[in-house]
């Protein structure tokens, strides 16, 4: 009998033997493949493993995962898909496999036994990811919090006095912000700081990273001297221009510049952006200046 029909089936219905041994027909250890699977608690390691293992004992020639707003894929696009609907304490998933030739009956049972031991490992290892990224992340702008942000400096802070390489800490603030929320609410001031921060984050490069650490006071850790982070400050005026919800509600910023100087501590280096972001609020608001105290 052929496997090649779409099915969808509980976990719970599984009759597999923890102590079922690599045999000369090519049947997996499940020991092993458990310790294996529960080794790791990155999503993506997890997935891989798991596919690497369908791989090496049945015809999968790859694999696609869609669980919460994950994506994950292993191997080939080409070849017969099966789709499998699983669930696992509520938990629904959709697996997609690509063949190289329709399953028999004994490959179907196999396929069966290994996919009820990915779901366990797999889905801790998702949950505690989406754990982490909610202690790192400000749930509403996205951005890095305030936690997220004095770790992400110490770390670069210690990378560039290791390889004298250039860095520098960008302070900015909306102006006259709680106007606009004693003015329209705070149901509006929250679309401004979530359409802020997209914004910002789209001003960016890839190595540079936006942090949210009050309010409406922001920070970027610019990966390069204080020239590569006036660029970045003159991307995002240029952009909040630009933006219509930005533009009706008449929102800028001022930005603050301090590139790190030896001797600099993660406190000094903030305090000389800072005082920078007051010097641009001094000259006008709209604008950014440079500390280049030495």
């Amino acid at each position: 009998m052929d496997f090649a029909l779409a099915t969808e089936f509980s976990p719970s219905e599984f009759r597999y033997q923890p102590e079922y041994r690599h045999s000369g027909n090519g049947s997996p250890n499940l020991i092993t493949i458990i310790q294996q699977l529960h080794e790791s608690l990155d999503p993506r390691t997890v997935f891989a493993c798991f596919g690497k293992i369908m791989g090496q004992h049945l015809p999968v020639l790859g694999i696609k995962l869609h669980f919460k707003e994950y994506q994950l894929s292993w191997g080939s696009e080409q070849g017969l898909v099966v789709k499998q609907n699983v669930s696992l304490d509520g938990n629904k998933a959709c697996l997609h496999y690509r063949l190289s030739s329709p399953m028999l009956t004994s490959q179907a049972e196999l396929l069966y036994q290994l996919q009820g031991l990915l779901l366990r490992p797999l889905i801790n290892a998702i949950e505690y990811e989406l754990m982490a990224q909610q202690a790192m992340y400000d749930a509403l702008t996205q951005l890095g919090n305030r936690h997220y942000y004095i770790e992400n400096l110490k770390q670069s802070l210690a990378r560039v006095q290791r390889h004298g390489e250039a860095l520098s800490l960008v302070v900015l603030d909306l102006d006259n912000f709680k106007l606009l929320n004693d003015k329209h609410g705070h149901l509006v001031g929250d679309d401004v700081l979530s359409v802020f921060a997209q914004t910002l984050n789209r001003a960016i490069r890839e190595s540079d990273q936006a942090f949210r650490i009050g309010g409406d006071e922001f920070t970027v850790i610019i990966q390069g001297d204080a020239k590569a982070a006036s660029i970045m400050c003159e991307r995002v005026l240029n952009m909040i221009d630009s933006n219509s919800l930005l533009n009706k509600f008449k929102v800028q910023t001022s930005l603050g510049v301090a590139q790190w100087q030896k001797g600099d501590s993660a406190s000094d280096l903030y305090l000389r952006a800072d005082k920078a972001l007051y010097s641009a609020k001094a000259a006008g608001r709209r604008c950014y200046r440079i500390n280049e105290q030495n």
